[in-house]
């Protein structure tokens, strides 16, 4: 079962890259306290992910944290190396680029997607959630192949 409204979210360690490499962030370390925004792809560096859903999010990033957004994540189970040389390549400086190497997170929010027919193995579904304090206040899931309801335009709607 996937996380829902009201949940929240699952205790996890995680990647990003520190000046000398990858170094461990946890979920409380994200969210607790803080408005987030986090959004989630199938892969960095693949094409919708790259030419849609983050630019969307690097393009208003001032204007969702006009709304009192603390940190805007995107996350995707890759490893902090690739996570750091996607958000340079995409000018993300104001998102936090969250390695989820493991898909550990992806799973304990039970979103995770099979893409072994497409050769990408154990992936997150795209998706996109707003949580107040760690806990989730809303939450959008693609259906496969979509780039809509997770879209930083739709999620600006929402704060």
């Amino acid at each position: 079962m996937s996380i829902q409204t009201g949940d929240k979210i699952p205790d996890v360690t995680l990647k990003v890259m520190g000046e000398k490499g990858p170094v461990d962030i946890t979920t409380g370390d994200i969210f607790n306290g803080k408005k987030v925004v986090m959004f989630a792809v199938p892969g960095a560096f693949t094409p919708g992910c790259s030419m849609a859903h983050l630019p969307g999010y690097v393009v208003n990033a001032d204007k969702i944290k006009e709304k009192g957004v603390d940190t805007i994540v995107c996350m995707a189970v890759n490893d902090a190396f690739v996570m750091d040389a996607w958000g340079k390549a995409q000018n993300a400086e104001e998102l936090l680029m969250l390695a989820d190497g493991n898909g550990e997170l992806t799973a304990a929010m039970g979103l995770e997607m099979d893409g072994s027919g497409f050769g990408l193995g154990q992936r997150s579904k795209r998706f996109a959630l707003i949580a107040e304090d760690g806990v989730v206040s809303f939450l959008a899931v693609e259906p496969a192949g979509g780039i809509d309801v997770s879209a930083a335009e739709k999620i600006l709607e929402q704060l």
